[in-house]
C-alpha cells in the first residue's frame, strides 16, 4: 500500500482517548508492535497496573490520522509478525473509533491486535473483532463470584466474547493473571481450562504473574491498594499452574 492515509469523513472523523503510546513493544502480541493505550476503563481490578488509565475522561484525544502516521513510520520494524496493538484501559469501550481505526491501519497492511478485558459484546464491538486480526482475551476468573471480588464486574460478557471469537473462527491467545490467594485455587484452574478445552482458535494461552509494580500509582491516586501484602506467586505456584492448564490447553506459556 501507499503511505497516504485513507481517512474519509465522517466517520473516520473520530478521536481516540489515549493514556500513552509504546514503540517496539513485545510483550503485547506478536512480533515489534505499536501499543496504543487507550484511557478509560470500568473493570476495577485490584491488581491494575495502571490506575491512572481508569477515568473515562482522562487522557489525550488523538485523531485516527495521527495513529495512523505514527504507524506507519514504524511500519518497516513491524517485519512479518508485528503491527498495531490497542491495549488499555479497556478498547471496547471507544469500539465506535477504533473501528475506522483497524480498517486504516489493513488499508495500510498492518496487522491488528486488540488487548481486552471483554467488556461488552454489542453490534459495534462484533465490528471491531471483524476487524482484529489477534484478540487478546483477559479471562481473569472462571467463578463469577471470584470475578467479581477481583474486577468488581461479573465474568458473562469476557466468556461470550470468547465464544463469539470462536465461533467467528478468528485466532486469540487468552491470559490469565496469577495472583495467590485470588485467581489460584487448583479446582477453578482446572475449571477454567476445561472450558476452553475444545476451543479451536486460541493460538496461545498466557499465565501472568501477579506484582506490584502499580503500587506506587495507587498510592499517588490516594487509592486503596488491597493487594499490599500479596506476594508475587512462586516458581512453584506457576509451574503448577502451567500443569494444569496444559492438561487441557496446548501452547501454554508463562509471561
Amino acid at each position: 500500500m501507499d503511505g497516504n492515509v485513507n481517512i474519509q469523513a465522517p466517520e473516520y472523523g473520530k478521536d481516540i482517548r489515549v493514556h500513552s503510546i509504546e514503540t517496539f513493544g513485545t510483550h503485547d502480541g506478536p512480533g515489534i508492535r505499536l501499543v496504543v493505550f487507550v484511557q478509560g476503563c470500568q473493570f476495577r481490578c485490584l491488581y491494575c497496573q495502571n490506575p491512572d488509565t481508569l477515568e473515562l475522561k482522562g487522557g489525550t484525544e488523538y485523531k485516527i490520522q495521527e495513529l495512523v502516521k505514527k504507524a506507519l513510520r514504524q511500519k518497516d520494524f513491524f517485519g512479518h509478525n508485528g503491527g498495531v496493538t490497542v491495549s488499555g484501559g479497556e478498547p471496547l469501550l471507544q469500539r465506535h473509533a477504533l473501528v475506522p481505526f483497524f480498517k486504516e491501519l489493513h488499508y495500510h497492511g498492518i496487522h491488528t491486535c486488540l488487548d481486552s478485558n471483554g467488556r461488552v459484546l454489542d453490534t459495534d464491538a462484533k465490528e471491531l473483532l471483524a476487524e482484529t486480526d489477534i484478540l487478546l482475551l483477559d479471562v481473569k476468573h472462571i467463578n463469577n463470584d471470584w470475578h467479581k471480588k477481583l474486577t468488581g464486574v461479573e465474568n458473562i460478557n469476557p466468556l461470550k466474547i470468547a465464544a463469539y471469537r470462536e465461533e467467528s473462527q478468528k485466532p486469540m491467545w487468552l491470559r490469565y493473571v496469577l495472583v495467590p490467594g485470588w485467581s489460584d485455587q487448583e479446582e477453578y484452574l482446572h475449571e477454567w481450562a476445561q472450558h476452553f478445552k475444545d476451543y479451536k482458535m486460541v493460538e496461545k494461552v498466557e499465565i501472568i504473574p501477579f506484582h506490584q509494580l502499580g503500587k506506587h500509582k495507587w498510592e499517588l491516586l490516594n487509592m486503596k491498594y488491597e493487594l499490599s501484602e500479596t506476594e508475587a506467586p512462586s516458581e512453584e505456584l506457576l509451574q503448577k499452574t502451567k500443569a494444569i492448564f496444559s492438561l487441557y490447553l496446548d501452547n501454554v506459556q508463562i509471561k
